[in-house]
């Protein structure tokens, strides 16, 4: 929490989170044209942002982009601001590997990371298993494993999300497609990628997501990752099923 504080506390670096919502992915080169000052500052305050876990640095070729982690900032929101709004506080975080275990030819999209207090087995059993998956996920409530792929219903029983595992490092890393089916069967939906990363860290896990060529219109799906990883943290580590929709 100090860290976040204090990364909050000068306008240079709140100006550089506000740049990276508005464009995530953004490489020094232009971030440092958006501010007065020279290249040695902006990286500076972008090493304070990166200690404070509130951007994510990856490397691609020659060039690193940064990107905008809005978990710790949601950790500041459920223990600072939804208490004193009695609001449910039945949010949690979920977190993103920093070093890429397969290089990548490509930038994400978008990236988000988390620490969850939990074994590397658990956590690998929640991401690739149906049948804890809806204690935690924020609309579906049924999953089904068929073959490779993990089918997402909605209460109603449609469907809303087919993820096929295209390769997987076992209690390390899932590479899977992203084929969204919320628009209803007669609205086809481009297909996109994401990777998961998980890393132990003593009695803890480090859980990283990626998330590639994401079509335009789907941006959404950023909120989606936000709130279904906070159901998986909350879970695991309170084994209460997270509750996204009952007020305090």
């Amino acid at each position: 929490m100090d860290a976040i504080f204090k990364a909050l506390n000068d306008p240079a670096r709140r100006a550089l989170l506000d740049s990276l919502r508005a464009k995530d992915g953004q490489s020094l080169m232009e971030l440092e044209e958006q501010l007065d000052m020279t290249r040695f500052g902006v990286m500076k305050h972008l090493k304070v942002l990166e200690d404070a876990n509130l951007i994510v640095p990856r490397k691609v070729g020659r060039f690193k982009y940064h990107y905008l982690n809005a978990m710790p900032l949601q950790e500041v929101i459920d223990r600072w601001v939804e208490p004193l709004l009695a609001r449910s506080a039945a949010r949690a975080m979920a977190d993103l590997k920093q070093e890429l275990e397969k290089p990548m030819s490509k930038k994400p999209d978008f990236v988000m990371q988390t620490f969850i207090r939990c074994s590397q087995d658990a956590l690998w059993d929640a991401l690739t298993k149906p049948d804890g998956m809806a204690n935690y996920h924020f609309m579906a409530n049924r999953i089904e494993l068929e073959g490779n792929q993990l089918i997402y219903y909605t209460p109603d029983d449609n469907k809303m999300l087919v993820c096929t595992s295209i390769e997987e490092t076992p209690k390390s890393r899932i590479e899977s497609t992203f084929e969204p089916h919320w628009a209803g069967p007669d609205v086809p939906l481009a297909t996109s990628s994401f990777v998961y990363l998980i890393e132990p860290e003593g009695p803890q896990c480090k859980l990283t997501v990626e998330h590639y060529d994401i079509p335009e219109g789907q941006e959404g799906v950023a909120d989606g990752w936000a709130r279904m990883m906070s159901g998986l943290k909350t879970w695991l580590e309170t084994g209460e099923p997270a509750n996204f929709g009952s007020a305090a």
